[in-house]
């Protein structure tokens, strides 16, 4: 009985514990990031692969097939015990290159590409061969160069900065307090299905970035994950770069049809008005119907925020206001600002912001005007501002044209 408790304990140290290795180096290529961020689901234990026999003290062989049953009769607990976040993190592979890493069908550079692990992108470790890592990322399953990827204990560390930790409301409303306890102020209310920035994890609470600032909200009812950015595979990325192109196909055609159409009905006023407004603002350059977008936009700087509400007028909320917005040039978006982090397509970095992109952040989404400048139904004490687009830690940017 000792015995097979120390052969069983043995096993779960093998099937968790593997040594990480990898440096940062040149890739093989060149390539913009794909938008957005995905979530990893994790197997709660790792593979164990190549194992045919043990010998054990006594001179007998003992097969998978026992040393699984003693498991299952002696060990259940300590077998089914959950894994720890590092305990997880220590499976990933995380890619540490330029740009992104060719992920091949078999050890070796002759190996057909299937994929693309980015930097910083992860996927999940299979097994270890010549050099080579075995991933499963996304639909990708293949081989990266171990030298441009990290795995074990240093993957443990990277994957605390890259990834991020989001909140995800379950409740048709929830509060978000000042301090952690139903008693203290509310700062603020959100809605269902909205994500959140996650800054802190305390027993029964969670503190978030919201757009009133920092809170806390109950544990209860939200649902916490980990986000990274997974490998991409041959056909995946010929189906998002054709698809994005069609977008801007089409978000171009009804945006011009509907601009062909205020034109016709435009007053030497309002003209007016919409220079005024540019000038303002300093609109900055970009095509011609972001611009365009951005004009729209920020004539209506000073009118009320209201939760839930999507007139411009009378009162729109941060996602209300940019929806209602593209409305007019004919592009029908979400009323979500979770869901705006997935809109059009992704753009790397705020200096390649132009005017009429969404700027995603934690529970809030707003329009960039250029110049480092954004327009957006902020909260109700401020209404419809302009305010520098850095203001807050940014989590996406998105492109409609």
């Amino acid at each position: 009985m000792h015995f097979a408790k120390k052969v069983s304990a043995c096993l779960v140290a093998a099937a968790l514990a593997f040594t990480g290795m990898g440096i940062t180096a040149e890739a093989e290529g060149t390539s913009v990031l794909p938008g957005g961020g995905v979530s990893l689901m994790l197997s709660k234990g790792s593979k164990l692969e190549d194992i045919l026999t043990n010998t054990v003290e006594n001179g007998t062989s003992l097969s998978i097939e026992s040393i699984i049953e003693w498991i299952q009769m002696e060990d259940l607990v300590t077998v089914s015990q959950e894994p720890t976040e590092e305990d997880l993190f220590r499976s990933l592979v995380i890619a540490q290159v330029d740009n992104y890493v060719n992920v091949r069908n078999m050890p070796g550079m002759e190996g057909e590409v299937v994929g693309k692990l980015y930097n910083n992108s992860v996927g999940t470790f299979i097994s270890e061969e010549d050099g080579w890592y075995q991933i499963n990322s996304g639909n990708v399953t293949g081989y990266v160069k171990a030298e441009y990827c990290v795995t074990g204990e240093e993957a443990v560390e990277i994957a605390k900065q890259v990834g991020k930790r989001i909140a995800t409301v379950t409740t048709q409303t929830l509060f978000i307090r000042q301090e952690p306890t139903t008693e203290s102020a509310k700062l603020g209310m959100l809605p269902e299905a909205e994500e959140l920035l996650v800054l802190e994890e305390t027993e029964g609470w969670v503190r978030v970035d919201f757009e009133e600032g920092i809170g806390w909200v109950s544990a209860d009812y939200v649902s916490l994950h980990s986000e990274f950015v997974q490998a991409e595979s041959r056909e995946e990325e010929a189906a998002r770069l054709a698809k994005e192109e069609e977008a801007r196909r089409k978000a171009r055609e009804a945006a011009e049809a509907k601009a062909a159409e205020q034109r016709a009905q435009q007053s030497a006023q309002s003209q007016q008005n919409a220079a005024a407004q540019q000038a303002e603002y300093s609109v900055g350059e970009g095509s011609e119907m972001g611009v365009a977008v951005a004009d729209y936009a920020l004539q209506f700087v000073g009118n009320p925020y209201v939760y839930g509400g999507t007139s411009l007028t009378n009162g729109a909320d941060c996602s209300g206001f940019v929806m209602s917005v593209y409305a007019n040039f004919g592009v029908s978006l979400p009323h979500s600002s979770a869901s705006d982090r997935t809109q059009g397509y992704a753009v790397d970095g705020l200096e390649n912001a132009q005017p009429g992109d969404l700027i995603c952040y934690s529970g809030h989404v707003a329009l960039y005007i250029g110049n480092g400048q954004i327009v957006h139904a902020s909260n109700s004490n401020t209404g419809i501002i302009v305010s520098n687009a850095g203001y807050r830690s940014i989590l996406a940017i998105r492109r409609i044209f």
